[in-house]
C-alpha cells in the first residue's frame, strides 16, 4: 500500500494511448496526481468495493470533516497497479456514474450530508477480470489527503473459461468478539467475498448472545432514540433510530480486519435479520414474543434499510441512479435481491429472505391450548387414523360444562398477561381448547390452592375429539420463541404447515425472479446465496419416557398394553426454511430439476454440509454448504442458553447434555426405530467460527472450511507478527460437488469419500 509523499507521476492509460499527465494543483485539481498524505482521520472507514460485474464496479467510502451538516467534495482515482503510475482515465456521466472515457484521472464526486457522508461510484466500462485499484482524495486548506489504497477485481467475461474463487462469510457480531477470522480471510488469493447476512448486529449486550467486553463495545448515542430491552437482569439497547444503525456500521467499518478485506476484495451481500431486528419478519420485531409493545415498526425498518444502502456497496436492480428515498413505503423502498456471473462456470442467485417473508407459522404470542387444527381435516390428511400427536380437545369452552375451566382462565390472565380471550376474537366461536392444556393449568394451580379443581376425567376425554392445538406443537408458554420459533414439535408442526395457508418467504415477485434465473441459467454451477440453512435440523426429545413404576399392576399377557406413542422430535429452529415447508419443498423441488445447483447459507453459526431434499421427493436434492459465524457466539454456546431459558427442558438433567452433544443428537438414530434423524446432514461443527472459501470450475465446486476454536476470538491477532498464532489456530475440512452429480465429497486422509445418506456416512 502506499504511504505518505511516495505518489509518482502518473502514466494515463486509456484505449491504446499513453500520456504523460501534469500534477495537479489547486487550480487544476481534476487533472493527474498530487503529492498526498494518506490520512485516517478524514476515511475512518477506509474504502470498500462490491457487486463486481465483467465491466463495472462499486466503489466506497466514506468522508468526515467539520459539523457533518454540509456536503463535502472530494476525487476518485482508479489505476491498473498500486503504485498508481497507470492511471484510468473516467468521465463522471452522473453524480454516482463514472465510465472509461476522455475526461480525467480524478474524478469529482459528493458526500452528501443526507447520506452520512457515505460515496458511492459505479465505475462501468472496465475491462474483465481485470484487478483496479482506487483510491479517494481530499484537499483542504491544509494540503491534499488520501483514503487507503483499496483493490477490486471486475468480473470474467460470461464466455470465460476460467475457474473461479471466492469466500463467503455471515455473522460477524462486534460486541466482546474480534474479527481473527477476517485477518486470515485477507491473506487468501480470491476474487471477491459474499456476505451471507447479519453484517452488523443491532442490539449493544443481549445476553442471550452477547457479551461486551472494555475494548469491544457499543453504547449509543441516540440512547432516546434506541429501544431499551431487559434480560436476565441485564439492562441493553437495540437501534431503532437512523442514527443508532449508522452509528453501527460506523463502529463495525472502523475495525482494521473487516477494513483489510474490504480494501483487497469486492463483496456481493445480502441481509438477514440483524440488520434490522433479531428473528425479524418484514418489519416486525420479536424481542418481545408478541406482547402489545411490539408491533409492525415501518420506521426502524426504513431506517435499518438507509443505513444498509448508505455504506454497503450495490449495484441495484433498479438502476445505477438509484437513491435511497424515505418517502418510498416499505418494502418497495430498496429491493436488493440480484444475480451475477462470473465468466462460463458461476452464476451467483442473491436473494432477500426477511423483508417479504411471511409471520411465524406458530404465533409468540398465541394461546397454548388454542386448537387449530380440528378432527375432521385431520382424519382427512391421515385416513380416518388419528395421529399419536393429536390430542383430545373441549369443542366449547363457552358451554356450561365447562364453566369452571372457562372462569379459571378469566381469573388467571391478568396475572400472566395473556389473552382472556384465549386467542379467539371476539366474534369468533366456538373456542375450542385443548383438555390436555386445561388440565395441565388445573394441574399447576392445584400445587398452588388449597380448594382443588377438579380435572377432566378419562372418561369424558374417552368421547372427545382429538385435534391439534399450539400446546401439542410445544407452546407452553402465553409469550415464548419456544414451541414457535425454536424446539418446535415435528410431527404436529408437519401437519399444521400442510394444512394451513401458504407462508411465504421471497414474496411473488421475489421468487418467480428467482426461479427463472436458475432455470435459464447457462453456467456450470448455479450457487445461490441462500440467507438459512436448507438442511433439516431436527433431534430426538431429550425428556426420557417414564419408568414403569413398582405400583403399577403386572401387564395381563393375554391383554398387553399399547405400546406408548413414539417421544416428539423436535425442529430446533423454525426461523428459518425448517419453518416454512411449503415453500422449501417447492423451492427445493424446482432447484434438483436443474443440474449443478449449490446452496451456500450462513445464519446457523455453524458449518454444515449436506445435501438437502424436499419432503416429497427424498431422491432429488441439491448440496449446501453452510458458513459458521466470523465473530458472533456459535452455535452450540447459542443452545446452551436456548436450553437455559426454555421452560420445560431447564428443568430436565439430561437436558444440560443437549448443547454439548448436539453434534451427535443430529445424525443420531430416532428412537423407536432405525431411521436416521437428519440422513443427508453429512458434516456438522458446532463449536468452530470461520470462513468458507469456494473454487469452482468446469468439473468441479470445492469448498474448503476454515474453522478457529471459539476461544480464538477474545483478542485481536490482526498483525504479521500474530500470522502464525492465528495459523496454527485454524483447521479445515475440504468438500466438493462434482459437475453432472449431486453427490457430496468429504476429503479424508488425500483421498475423496462420497456421502451415501441411505447408509448414512462416507463411502471409501
Amino acid at each position: 500500500m502506499m504511504r505518505r509523499r511516495d505518489f509518482l507521476r502518473a502514466t494515463l492509460v486509456t484505449a491504446g494511448s499513453v500520456v504523460v499527465p501534469i500534477a495537479c494543483s489547486e487550480e487544476d485539481g481534476m487533472t493527474g496526481a498530487c503529492d498526498v498524505n494518506e490520512d485516517d482521520t478524514f476515511f475512518p472507514q477506509s474504502v470498500a468495493s462490491g457487486d463486481p460485474r465483467p465491466d463495472s464496479v462499486v466503489l466506497w467510502t466514506r468522508l468526515v470533516d467539520g459539523d457533518g451538516k454540509t456536503d463535502l467534495n472530494l476525487a476518485l482515482v482508479v489505476a491498473l497497479d498500486e503504485a498508481f503510475t497507470q492511471l484510468v482515465e473516467l468521465r463522471l456521466s452522473s453524480s454516482t456514474v463514472a465510465a472509461i472515457g476522455s475526461g480525467g484521472t480524478r474524478v469529482p464526486v459528493t458526500a452528501r450530508a443526507e447520506f452520512d457522508h457515505c460515496v458511492k461510484v459505479k465505475v462501468k466500462g472496465l475491462s474483465p477480470g481485470t484487478t483496479y485499484y482506487y483510491r479517494f482524495y481530499y484537499t483542504t486548506g491544509n494540503g491534499c489527503f488520501s483514503s487507503r489504497v483499496g483493490r477490486t477485481r471486475t468480473a470474467p467475461a460470461p464466455d470465460a473459461d476460467v475457474p473461479v474463487r471466492f469466500a463467503f462469510v455471515s455473522c460477524q457480531d462486534y460486541v466482546g468478539r474480534f474479527y481473527n477470522a477476517y485477518a486470515a480471510l485477507a491473506r487468501q488469493e480470491i476474487d471477491f467475498v459474499v456476505h451471507l447476512g447479519d453484517y452488523i448486529y443491532e442490539t449493544t449486550g443481549d445476553p442471550s448472545s452477547q457479551t461486551p467486553s472494555q475494548e469491544r463495545t457499543i453504547a449509543f448515542s441516540d440512547v432516546e432514540g434506541a429501544i431499551a430491552l431487559k434480560a436476565d437482569d441485564i439492562e441493553f439497547h437495540a437501534a431503532r433510530s437512523l442514527g443508532n444503525y449508522r452509528e453501527l456500521y460506523r463502529t463495525y467499518r472502523a475495525d482494521r480486519a473487516l477494513q483489510r478485506v474490504h480494501e483487497r476484495f469486492p463483496m456481493i451481500a445480502t441481509w438477514s435479520d440483524h440488520e434490522f431486528s433479531d428473528d425479524c419478519h418484514g418489519a416486525t420485531a420479536t424481542y418481545l414474543d408478541g406482547r402489545d409493545a411490539e408491533r409492525k415498526d415501518e420506521d426502524r425498518r426504513k431506517a435499518a434499510n438507509q443505513a444498509w444502502f448508505e455504506y454497503m456497496p450495490v449495484d441495484y436492480r433498479a438502476g445505477e441512479e438509484f437513491q435511497y428515498s424515505t418517502a418510498a413505503k416499505y418494502p418497495d423502498d430498496i429491493t436488493i435481491y440480484r444475480d451475477f456471473t462470473f465468466g462460463k462456470h458461476v452464476h451467483l442467485v442473491m436473494t432477500d429472505l426477511r423483508s417479504y417473508r411471511a409471520a411465524h407459522l406458530i404465533p409468540e404470542d398465541a394461546f397454548p391450548g388454542k386448537v387449530v387444527v380440528r378432527e375432521k381435516p385431520l382424519l382427512d390428511k391421515f385416513d380416518d387414523v388419528t395421529p399419536p400427536f393429536a390430542s383430545p380437545y373441549v369443542d366449547d369452552i363457552d358451554a356450561e360444562q365447562h364453566r369452571i375451566y372457562r372462569e379459571m382462565f378469566e381469573e388467571i390472565a391478568p396475572t400472566f398477561g395473556f389473552d382472556p380471550g384465549l386467542g379467539y376474537g371476539p366474534s369468533e366461536r366456538p373456542r375450542i381448547i385443548s383438555a390436555t392444556f386445561i388440565n395441565a393449568v388445573v394441574a399447576k394451580l392445584n400445587e398452588q390452592r388449597e380448594e382443588q379443581l377438579p380435572l377432566i376425567d378419562e372418561a369424558q376425554i374417552a368421547f372427545m375429539e382429538s385435534g391439534i392445538s399450539y400446546f401439542d406443537l410445544g407452546k407452553t408458554e402465553y409469550f415464548s420463541k419456544f414451541g414457535s420459533r425454536y424446539f418446535v414439535i415435528k410431527d404436529a408442526f408437519d401437519a399444521v404447515s400442510d394444512l394451513a395457508e401458504d407462508t411465504p418467504v421471497m414474496g411473488n415477485a421475489q421468487s418467480a425472479w428467482f426461479k427463472e434465473t436458475i432455470e435459464k441459467s447457462e453456467s456450470t454451477w448455479k450457487v445461490w446465496g441462500n440467507e438459512y440453512c436448507l438442511s433439516q435440523l431436527i433431534i430426538d426429545s431429550p425428556i426420557p419416557s417414564p419408568e414403569p413404576s413398582p405400583e403399577d399392576p403386572p401387564e395381563d399377557p393375554e391383554d398387553p398394553p399399547e405400546d406408548p406413542p413414539p417421544p416428539p422430535r423436535f425442529y430446533m429452529s423454525c426461523d428459518g426454511w425448517d419453518g416454512f415447508r411449503k415453500e422449501r419443498n417447492d423451492i427445493l423441488g424446482k432447484l434438483a430439476a436443474q443440474d449443478n445447483v449449490v446452496a451456500i447459507a450462513g445464519d446457523l453459526h455453524a458449518f454444515i454440509a449436506g445435501t438437502p431434499a424436499g419432503d416429497t421427493s427424498s431422491s432429488m436434492n441439491i448440496v449446501e454448504f453452510v458458513v459458521a459465524a466470523i465473530s458472533s457466539v456459535t452455535y452450540r454456546s447459542l443452545l446452551r442458553k436456548q436450553v437455559a431459558a426454555h421452560p420445560i427442558l431447564k428443568d430436565v438433567p439430561q437436558s444440560a447434555n443437549i448443547a454439548d452433544n448436539i453434534e451427535n443428537l443430529l445424525v443420531q438414530s430416532a428412537k423407536g426405530g432405525a431411521t436416521e434423524l437428519n440422513p443427508r446432514l453429512a458434516f456438522r461443527n458446532s463449536t468452530s467460527n470461520g470462513f468458507c472459501v469456494a473454487e469452482a470450475n468446469a468439473d468441479e465446486f470445492v469448498v474448503t472450511m476454515h474453522m478457529l476454536p471459539d476461544g480464538a476470538l477474545a483478542a485481536p491477532l490482526y498483525e504479521e507478527a500474530d500470522e502464525a498464532a492465528l495459523d496454527k489456530q485454524i483447521t479445515t475440512e475440504r468438500f466438493k460437488t462434482v459437475a453432472g452429480t449431486r453427490d457430496l465429497y468429504r476429503e479424508v486422509g488425500g483421498k475423496w469419500k462420497k456421502w451415501n445418506p441411505e447408509t448414512p456416512g462416507w463411502d471409501s
